[in-house]
C-alpha cells in the first residue's frame, strides 16, 4: 500500500500533465465544506471506482476530501512547481 505522499503525487503528476493541476487546487480551496459531501459521494460510488482505481487511491482520496486541512494541504502540494 502507498502512503498518501505517494498517492498525492502519483495525482499531481496526472493532474499537471492534463493540465488540471491549479483548477483542482482553486476548487479545494474554495469548495469548503462541499468537500465533506464529495467525500460521501467517494464512499457511496466506491464499488465502481474498484473498477478504475486502487482501494488505497479511493481511501486517500476520500480521507483528503473529508478533512478540511488534508484538502488544503494537498491543494497548496498541488501549487508546487517542482512536483515532477
Amino acid at each position: 500500500m502507498e502512503s498518501d505522499q505517494q498517492i498525492w503525487r502519483a495525482w499531481a503528476e496526472r493532474l499537471h500533465h492534463w493540465g488540471l493541476g491549479r483548477w483542482v487546487a482553486t476548487f479545494l480551496e474554495a469548495a469548503g465544506p462541499l468537500t465533506t459531501i464529495a467525500a460521501q459521494m467517494v464512499y457511496l460510488t466506491q464499488p465502481f471506482l474498484n473498477l478504475a482505481l486502487r482501494y488505497d487511491h479511493i481511501e486517500a482520496l476520500a480521507s483528503m476530501l473529508e478533512e478540511p486541512e488534508r484538502s488544503k494541504t494537498f491543494a497548496a502540494f498541488l501549487r508546487e512547481e517542482n512536483i515532477l
